[in-house]
């Protein structure tokens, strides 16, 4: 495994447009739920938990080489929301950019040829693990991370938001990630085991899909979702 393709991976400057989108925070924000460190964490930790965890374990399956094809299919029922499917695969198109021009894949140019408009973001992140030379432990913690660090991010920009005050957020949640990407792990094991996908994580997150979906409607937005 190489620890430095997982640092290029999982840096926030790497060009997988992850910047653009809030993870359900600006909707959150709007809301009332996020209004200042607090909230944040609370936040947070219920996406780490939920969204998280299947994205998580969507990671690992795929960078053990499970078929990326029934994954996204896995992470396309796990996500009731339109708006949010929407979100993923155009995550997923973009990283799938950056990842084969930084690590030629023939895995990744079959996964882009499958789903031209885009797959499912944690499904292209578990595929660009394998062609990195990252296993699928430091993938699922990688989508662990981003499943928490772009909303703290998003944070801050949107309440102006200390930013000494989002990164404590996300340190004390550093713990609860260790967990569940054991979870995501174990998970993505048992499909591999012969469980299929349906022996992965099905955690649901309801207020980010009906924010999702209220906040695709708004006509003037910071984030694209």
């Amino acid at each position: 495994m190489s620890r430095a393709a997982l640092l290029v991976l999982a840096d926030g400057r790497f060009p997988a447009g992850g910047h653009a989108h809030s993870g359900g925070a600006e909707a959150a924000v709007k809301a009332g739920l996020i209004t200042g460190a607090e909230g944040l964490e609370a936040f947070c930790r219920g996406r780490l938990h939920t969204a998280g965890l299947v994205s998580a374990a969507l990671a690992a399956a795929a960078a053990l080489g499970v078929d990326p094809s029934s994954l996204d299919a896995a992470a396309d029922a796990r996500t009731p929301s339109a708006a949010l499917r929407g979100a993923s695969r155009k995550l997923g198109r973009q990283l799938m950019r950056a990842a084969r021009a930084t690590w030629p894949s023939e895995e990744l140019d079959a996964l882009a040829r499958e789903f031209p408009k885009g797959a499912h973001q944690p499904v292209v992140l578990g595929v660009a693990a394998r062609a990195a030379g990252i296993g699928p432990e430091d993938a699922a913690y990688c989508s662990a991370y981003e499943s928490v660090s772009g909303a703290a991010g998003a944070t801050v920009r949107l309440l102006s938001l200390d930013p000494f005050d989002a990164t404590g957020v996300l340190a004390r949640l550093a713990p609860e990630m260790d967990g569940v990407v054991g979870a995501a792990v174990a998970a993505a094991r048992g499909v591999v085991g012969g469980g299929g996908p349906g022996a992965l994580p099905a955690a649901s997150a309801p207020l980010l899909e009906i924010g999702g979906e209220v906040h695709a409607a708004w006509p003037v937005r910071l984030f694209a979702s």
